[in-house]
């Protein structure tokens, strides 16, 4: 039996790489989201709300659609 080391090491590091950076999206989404929780007196505009909200649901949407793909890679 021989093991192609290349190979293992090229899947794990584009699985890892891929990985940080959807955790990294993810979480980008989730501060976003936080920025809408902040306190009634605090001096945020309407339109910084919009903005944040805008770009949590881009970054969730990014999210679902990588492992949607990436669920597309294992069943085809």
């Amino acid at each position: 039996m021989k093991i192609d080391w290349a190979a293992l090491a090229s899947v794990f590091g584009v699985s890892l790489v891929v990985t940080v950076a959807l955790v990294g999206l993810f979480t980008v989404g989730i501060v976003a989201l936080s920025k809408l929780s902040a306190p009634v007196g605090s001096s945020s505009s309407g339109g910084s709300t919009v903005l944040a909200r805008t770009g949590a649901y881009a970054s969730f949407a990014l999210c679902a659609a990588a492992v949607a793909y990436g669920i597309y890679l294992i069943v085809a």
